[in-house]
């Protein structure tokens, strides 16, 4: 039996939700996702990381629903037409309509003898402690998490996560240069390393999303114009395959890097925010029950997701997917995160149905 109002204004709520901007601090949006749940009869909480929780049902056979309610800067205004499809705005694909659809089953779904928890984070931009949060406390038979993916069914995605490789040489006067060892000019041959990593150390080619990617993207290095530095940085991002773990690949990268330095110098490889939870690659497998319910009543296909997600903070635990209207990107370029970001309002829709439907057969 239904035990909360099914009739969310899902147009008003996707409204109200891209106008509150959330991409300095989430107060106002969280509390308008607060507020209508509790209008809508439920009885929602907040806990110590700032994720919003709510759960209908008490069964063993557990389904969690998951989203953000943060957007990357600058706020870009609602625009949009009467009666128009097509909704402008951050917030509008990622992730503030794949919230609305979430929202719209959770409210609407029956649940039966099972048990729905709808879970958003409040930082899945950023540091990702929300769903660090969530994953130690959380335990279900599976997770849509919503992101824009043009209601394809997406199961796996890369890892993510950043380091920096430091060079130490030893600082001389830059007019007797080979009375140190310059960091810089070593960063030469430490770059090359990092190209042939996982030619000889990387994972191996994974079957849905194939190979790993290391790749520098600052350098930093020098005190003086007249010294020899001591000391190089370089900045890297990381997009992981399975069966990597960030944990393990700081190490194993150092000892490769070494390997191509002469004596006098060391180097360090550390990840950036240590102390946060990274996102992980993760796979699920497409014939989970799952995967096909929802690729059926959705329509869409399976494939990997193009971005990394709080997904890897889930997946360990039971089948997830990742799921939405809207894209990251189409024909013109960039969607997601960019100023021309929209959603179409019917594709909203469509994803509250789908998901709706599927909690409904797997519950």
């Amino acid at each position: 039996m239904r035990d909360s109002d099914p009739d969310l204004d899902i147009d008003q709520f996707h409204r109200e939700a891209v106008e509150t901007p959330s991409h300095e601090a989430v107060g106002a949006m969280r509390d308008l996702l607060v507020e209508t749940l509790a209008d809508a009869g439920q009885d929602p909480r907040v806990d110590g990381a700032g994720n919003v929780l709510a759960t209908r049902g008490s069964g063993d056979d557990h389904l969690v629903l998951n989203t953000h309610i943060d957007t990357v800067p600058p706020h870009v205004p609602f625009k949009s037409e009467a009666d128009a499809d097509v909704v402008w705005g951050r917030g509008a694909c990622d992730a503030k309509g794949p919230l609305t659809a979430l929202l719209a089953a959770f409210l609407r779904a029956d649940v039966g003898d099972g048990r729905l928890t709808l879970a958003i984070t409040p930082d899945e931009e950023t540091l990702q402690t929300g769903a660090g949060r969530l994953a130690e406390t959380l335990s279900a038979n599976g997770y849509i998490v919503g992101e824009p993916t043009g209601l394809d069914v997406c199961t796996a995605a890369r890892g993510q996560f950043e380091g920096t490789v430091t060079i130490h040489g030893e600082s001389a006067h830059a007019a007797d240069p080979e009375s140190g060892a310059n960091a810089i000019r070593a960063a030469a041959p430490i770059l090359q390393a990092m190209e042939s990593y996982d030619e000889t150390q990387g994972p191996p080619e994974h079957e849905v999303l194939g190979l790993p990617t290391l790749t520098p993207s600052m350098v930093e290095g020098g005190e003086a114009p007249n010294q020899v530095p001591a000391e190089c940085v370089i900045t890297f991002d990381r997009r992981s395959v399975p069966p990597e773990r960030s944990g393990e690949f700081a190490h194993a990268l150092q000892n490769h890097l070494q390997q191509w330095l002469p004596e006098a110098f060391r180097v360090e490889v550390s990840l950036i925010r240590p102390d946060t939870p990274f996102p992980e690659a993760f796979a699920t497998d497409e014939d989970a029950d799952l995967v096909q319910t929802l690729a059926r009543e959705s329509g869409g296909e399976a494939r990997p997701f193009g971005a990394a997600t709080e997904a890897a903070h889930f997946a360990p635990d039971a089948p997830t997917v990742v799921f939405g209207p809207g894209v990251l990107t189409d024909e013109e370029g960039a969607v997601a995160h960019s100023e021309r970001e929209y959603v179409h309002r019917s594709e909203i829709h469509a994803a509250a149905e789908a998901v709706t439907a599927t909690v409904e057969e797997l519950l």
